[in-house]
């Protein structure tokens, strides 16, 4: 029996590594992709809203089919779907690599969003699946820490790759740690799945969805080239307004929907995915304009760019375990307040640097935002999840993620939108300086608001098991 027990315990964590794994992969592929940007730009002949659409078309099919995914996760089995999406996402990312244009490279990453969506639910549902209630926010506190383990290789590893092989290799190298992951997943994780009830697949609310979130990401991407009152981008816009409404009516008439608006009678949960959204909204067009900001106004080459980053993301990979350990014992309300505001004046302080701005000009704000992303991200997850029966994991976590693929992809297009309406046509470092300033204002403000989000919506002690009614008592695993 203590033999079976301890096999039982080994085989929880070797789940957690294959599932950390397998995010490892889709996070690495963000910030390569990030760094290697201008030498995509000057090797394909693409202009800025091109390069927002590598970036955006990715995370727009990720946020679109987020909820899908958990709820294939949830009806087909959380490990068959994980390891499906790995497969498409392996496959898509030979397909990167081997584009020769913009239009070929945008393509293969809307697939690799495709497998993304397929992937990332299941990861968390896996976890919420394999630990009990007392031990799952310290398990998404690894799950957290090793996303940005691949947050700070990625950088450096993009930079070196694309300065001394080529940009096309940032993909290849996902190939290898693809299969691996395949490999690891039929070894070590257990299928599981929703029986709670009949489920099936809800088209209406994926078109809708999908519709609304395309048009309103094209808008904003597209505005400035067409005109903010065109024909074209007003009808984009309206048909946004106009399919995302009916996505909340139908998911609200629907028997099983695909957004169960149920859930977010729950405070927690509703806070947490605000919060998510906002963070992602904020920093997501921070990061992509940051990169271009080091490399093309203070002459940064890919890999300095890259290490620039590491001070943020090393932190964040030693505080993300701690602050998921500490929603454990504590709650996430305060957490994940005090990681907006540190996210707040981090933008702040980058919105006052200059054209001439050093490294160690650049470095508090780096610090002051590693923190702040570790203290909001795993204490927003832990919320989140612990707010949710165990049954209903694959769905929240792919809402959760939904959220935060529907702010980065809108936020990076808000941000250039404002970049490029500063610039207003000049293509000069001074254009490009006033619409980065004015844009890093606007993601502080965001963030701020966030901060206020949690604090109003986050109960202060959301513990399952122990006694809330948002939080049903789940059986543990082991």
């Amino acid at each position: 029996m203590r033999a079976r027990l301890l096999d039982e315990a080994n085989r929880k964590w070797l789940t957690l590594a294959a599932v950390s794994f397998g995010l490892f992969m889709i996070m690495l592929d963000n910030t390569v992709v990030n760094v290697a940007l201008p030498s995509i730009q000057r090797e394909l002949g693409v202009g800025l809203s091109e390069l927002e659409w590598i970036v955006t078309g990715y995370a727009l099919a990720f946020a679109a089919l987020m909820l899908t995914g958990g709820k294939l996760a949830d009806l087909f089995g959380r490990r068959l779907v994980f390891v499906v999406g790995l497969a498409i996402f392996t496959l898509a990312s030979l397909a990167c690599g081997l584009a020769g244009s913009g239009d070929v490279l945008i393509g293969a990453r809307i697939v690799q969003g495709v497998g993304a969506a397929l992937m990332n639910p299941a990861t968390l549902s896996i976890i919420a699946a394999t630990f009990p209630p007392r031990q799952r926010g310290t398990a998404i506190g690894i799950w957290a820490g090793v996303s940005a383990l691949a947050l700070a290789i990625g950088p450096l590893v993009g930079g070196l790759i694309t300065e001394h092989v080529n940009w096309n290799w940032i993909f290849f190298i996902n190939v290898p740690v693809g299969i691996l992951a395949i490999a690891a997943s039929f070894l070590v994780i257990r299928e599981s799945r929703d029986e709670s009830e009949v489920q099936r697949l809800d088209l209406p609310g994926l078109l809708t969805s999908g519709i609304g979130l395309f048009a309103l990401t094209y808008g904003l991407i597209e505005a400035n080239t067409h005109g903010w009152t065109s024909t074209r981008i007003l009808v984009s816009f309206t048909v946004a307004v106009v399919a995302l409404v009916a996505f909340v009516l139908l998911e609200r008439h629907q028997r099983v929907p695909m957004l169960d608006l149920t859930l977010f009678r729950s405070g927690t949960f509703a806070g947490a995915n605000l919060v998510v959204l906002l963070v992602a909204l904020a920093m997501f067009g921070v990061f992509f304009f940051v990169s271009l900001y080091m490399q093309n106004i203070l002459g940064y080459s890919p890999v300095e760019a890259g290490a620039a980053f590491l001070p943020m993301t090393i932190l964040v990979i030693l505080v993300a375990p701690v602050a998921g350990r500490m929603s454990d014992r504590i709650g996430s309300r305060w957490l994940m307040t005090a990681g907006m505001t540190l996210l707040s004046i981090q933008l702040l302080y980058f919105s006052q640097l200059g054209a001439n701005a050093t490294y160690w000009n650049l470095l508090p704000a780096m610090l002051v935002g590693g923190l702040g992303m570790s203290l909001t991200m795993t204490p927003s997850a832990a919320a989140a999840m612990r707010a949710l029966p165990v049954d209903k994991s694959g769905v929240g976590s792919a809402v959760l993620n939904a959220f935060r693929q529907v702010g980065g992809s809108v936020g990076i297009a808000l941000m250039g939108a404002i970049v490029a309406h500063e610039a207003a046509g000049r293509r000069t470092p001074d254009a490009f300086m006033d619409g980065f300033s004015l844009a890093l204002l606007v993601a502080a403000g965001i963030a701020f608001v966030g901060a206020i989000v949690a604090a109003a919506l986050v109960r202060p002690h959301e513990m399952t098991g122990t006694g809330s009614p948002e939080a049903p008592a789940v059986p543990e695993a082991v």
